[in-house]
């Protein structure tokens, strides 16, 4: 093979034929080349912005998002403190809702506290391991909850579908079984997710368009070509998951609903009914929130938008959990009160 030169010189162009050979390739020693890789993966620590397009609003959402937290820690403990000190409340049902509020307690402390404290803070930053730790925490934790809530659902269903076998199915045994299910598979999702996003390059910028460590963001930032199969992969897992769940819940109330119509009178009916308003009220909001941050259009979206959407998720859905539990259970508000009344006001006890 031939290589051509071309050279001009006082206005005559001359053609030189020579071996490609000849040719000095000038490529970048392998040194350059390794310390070129490891450039792409010097990214220490991540900056969250998604609160920077409201700077005169971030006092207000402190104080909004600080009372809703408080109200959010002190609802659930106020829950499971009730199940614990009630025995009529020890009960397979109240057993799952206890370990719901749990979940929901630390799913809000893996991110609210640290979002909180970024509102109150000009830098913004987390170092890449803190990054990977929340990540981590927030997916075992949100799907935990989402396990959880299929239990109390398939827990419902055993009630009122076959309830001269509740007992059997529903032994103690079996109900810690269901939970500690419901944790492990929490957190091998949140296991998954975390390790496939964090062996990725990040190769700046560092700037993190959310107000916590959440995927769609830091796969913005990442660089390489497995980025797109390793989205596909971590959407479809994560998907999967959810819509299973959801799956399972809506089956356990399809067979629910058609032996709930089959019960001859209407008071029985509504009995029937009201031990699952709380759940399915719960699950309606879980999921709904859910939706809009799983299955939302890939397209552009502002960071407004997508600031706003977590929100619903992370702070307003475990705002709202307690609340209908404790108001749509006629049982559990029944016990809350008188526990909270045995603490006022012990001497009329």
């Amino acid at each position: 093979m031939l290589a051509v030169i071309y050279q001009e010189k006082l206005g005559q162009v001359e053609v030189e034929l020579h071996p490609v050979t000849e040719l000095s390739l000038h490529l970048p020693p392998s040194g350059t080349a390794s310390m070129q890789k490891a450039n792409l993966s010097a990214v220490t620590e991540f900056i969250l912005i998604g609160f920077s397009t409201f700077p005169h609003l971030q006092l207000m959402f402190f104080l909004l998002f600080l009372l809703m937290y408080l109200f959010t820690l002190l609802g659930n403990l106020l829950i499971m403190a009730t199940i614990w000190g009630e025995r009529s409340l020890h009960t397979p049902m109240y057993l799952f809702l206890c370990a719901l509020s749990i979940s929901e307690i630390l799913y809000t402390f893996a991110i609210i506290p640290r979002m909180l404290a970024d509102l109150l803070s000009t830098y913004r930053s987390i170092a890449f391991a803190a990054c990977a730790s929340q990540m981590f925490f927030s997916f075992t934790f949100g799907f935990t909850h989402s396990f959880l809530l299929t239990v109390m659902g398939y827990d419902r269903y055993v009630a009122i579908c076959h309830p001269l076998r509740y007992n059997v199915l529903m032994s103690p045994r079996g109900c810690a079984c269901l939970v500690a299910w419901s944790w492990a598979g929490g957190s091998v999702m949140g296991l998954v997710v975390t390790t496939t996003i964090f062996h990725l390059t990040f190769c700046g910028p560092n700037e993190v368009h959310h107000f916590a460590c959440h995927v769609p963001p830091l796969l913005k930032l990442a660089c390489g070509n497995n980025v797109p199969s390793v989205a596909l992969g971590v959407g479809l897992v994560c998907i999967t998951a959810l819509l299973g769940c959801c799956l399972l819940i809506l089956l356990s109330y399809v067979f629910i609903v058609a032996t709930i119509l089959r019960i001859p009178s209407a008071e029985g009916r509504h009995k029937a009914f009201s031990t699952c308003a709380s759940h399915l009220t719960v699950v309606v909001v879980h999921y709904g929130f859910a939706s809009v941050i799983y299955l939302k259009p890939t397209g552009a979206q502002s960071l407004e938008g997508d600031t706003l959407m977590g929100i619903t998720y992370t702070v307003l859905t475990p705002f709202l959990s307690p609340i209908i539990f404790s108001l749509r259970n006629k049982e559990l508000k029944n016990a809350i009160k008188k526990t909270v009344l045995s603490k006022l006001y012990p001497e009329k006890i």
